[in-house]
């Protein structure tokens, strides 16, 4: 069987008030552009959701909220700035421990984490293109899809999947990017 893992970065955040805490930070006017841009684009690519699970960060709300409103995520607080260990650890506990384990789960939140999650889960047989790109950069707004061989997602571990789907935001506006 095949389980969906989506990982979906926060858009750009504000930087405009520098005595703001880390954790309290929004979106700036690019950001909320690129969260609606990648939003649409998520839809458009046609995984319907059966789990959404997202760091609590507010620039990480704010992101699906402005992307994806229709969507009504987990919020976990150790997904805050999280390394690749603790966001598995969050997937197996909340998709693996549901009454009906879901098929499709989206996570959202932080970099290198979310990065770190890719390099981990891809089997090397599986590089390809897709994950060259993604291994190099894992910018704002990005959206990444992978298919995990697992029967369950208590058997998420390293190696298990292949990168299928890599979009940023300036993939599909060119005024997003490359800095974004």
């Amino acid at each position: 069987m095949t389980k969906i893992l989506g990982l979906l970065r926060h858009a750009k955040s504000d930087w405009d008030d520098t005595a703001q805490r880390d954790f309290d930070r929004g979106l700036n006017d690019r950001g909320r552009r690129g969260a609606r841009v990648i939003g649409d684009h998520i839809r458009k690519h046609g995984i319907k959701w059966d789990s959404v699970i997202a760091s609590p960060a507010v620039r990480v709300s704010a992101t699906l909220e402005a992307g994806l409103p229709e969507l009504e995520p987990i919020y976990d607080k150790r997904l805050y700035l999280a390394a690749s260990d603790t966001i598995l650890e969050a997937v197996q506990e909340h998709a693996a421990g549901a009454d009906a384990e879901p098929n499709t789960v989206l996570i959202s939140g932080h970099n290198p984490g979310l990065q770190e999650v890719l390099l981990d889960l891809v089997s090397p047989a599986h590089e390809n293109d897709l994950f060259k790109e993604a291994s190099v950069k894992f910018p704002t707004a990005t959206f990444a899809v992978l298919e995990c061989n697992i029967d369950s997602w208590a058997d998420l571990k390293n190696y298990c999947a292949k990168l299928v789907h890599f979009a940023r935001p300036r993939d599909l506006d060119p005024d997003l990017g490359p800095e974004f």
